[in-house]
C-alpha cells in the first residue's frame, strides 16, 4: 500500500515510516505540516492509497491537518484518509465521517502504540472501508436522554450500532460481542426500526443509521 504522512512529531513520524516500510508499505512522503501535505498529494500529483494525518499541525496547531483531509477528500475521493489525533473532537469528527464513509477512519493516537490495531484500521481505510476508534464513537453516540432519539434503543442495541460505526461487518459484530451473527441481525433490524429507517428505499440503511444522528 502507498502512504502518505502528515505528522508534525518528528519521533512519531520517524517511528511509523518504520513501522509501515516493515509491514511492506511504501511511504511515498512524509512531511510535518498541512501545507506540504497538500503540495505531496495535489501539486506533486503523488497517487497515496492512504493518506495518514495528524489534526493539530503548524502554524497554529489547531485543525490544519484536519482541514487538509477534508480538502484531499474533496479533491481526490479515491484516497483514503486516516486521522489521527490526541482526543475526540466532535465536530471534526462528523464532518470527516458525514461527509463521505468510503476509505475513511479516525483514530486517538493512543491507539497507535497497539500495532496490531493501526495497522488493521490503515488496511480496512486503504480498502475502501471505515475504521473508527471506538471511544470516538462513544463520545459521538452520546446525546443527552430527551433530546436523543438513540435513547429509544436498548444497550446491547447502541453496542451493535456502535460496531457499526466503526465499520464492522455483522460477521466480527457478533465475534466482538459474543453472539450469533442472527443476533446481531435481529439488532441491527430493531435499530433500523426504531430510528424510522425501515422505509429508507434506495438507501443504505446501516449508513443512514450511523450517519443521521452523528450529523445532528
Amino acid at each position: 500500500m502507498r502512504v502518505i504522512l502528515a505528522e508534525d512529531s518528528t519521533l512519531l513520524r520517524e517511528g511509523l515510516i518504520r513501522l509501515l516500510a516493515e509491514e511492506g508499505h511504501e511511504v511515498l512522503a512524509a512531511v510535518g505540516d498541512a501545507e506540504a501535505l497538500l503540495a505531496a498529494v495535489l501539486e506533486d500529483g503523488l497517487a497515496p492509497d492512504v493518506v495518514v494525518v495528524d489534526v493539530r499541525m503548524p502554524p497554529t496547531h489547531t485543525d490544519e491537518g484536519l482541514r487538509a483531509a477534508l480538502e484531499i477528500r474533496r479533491r481526490r475521493p479515491g484516497i483514503g484518509v486516516l486521522v489521527l489525533s490526541q482526543y475526540v473532537e466532535k465536530r471534526y469528527a462528523t464532518e470527516l465521517i458525514t461527509a463521505d464513509t468510503t476509505g475513511v477512519g479516525y483514530l486517538l493516537k493512543d491507539r497507535v502504540a497497539q500495532v496490531d490495531e493501526f495497522l488493521d484500521a490503515l488496511d480496512r481505510v486503504g480498502a475502501g472501508g471505515a475504521a473508527f476508534d471506538p471511544e470516538v464513537v462513544r463520545q459521538l453516540l452520546t446525546r443527552s436522554s430527551h433530546a436523543d432519539p438513540l435513547s429509544r434503543l436498548t444497550p446491547r442495541e447502541r453496542d451493535v450500532l456502535g460496531h457499526m460505526a466503526q465499520g464492522r461487518t455483522n460477521a466480527a459484530i457478533a465475534e466482538q460481542l459474543y453472539i450469533s451473527q442472527s443476533a446481531v441481525e435481529k439488532h441491527a433490524n430493531a435499530i433500523f426500526d426504531k430510528l424510522d429507517l425501515s422505509h429508507a428505499a434506495g438507501y443504505s440503511r446501516r449508513v443512514l443509521a450511523v450517519l443521521r444522528y452523528l450529523g445532528s
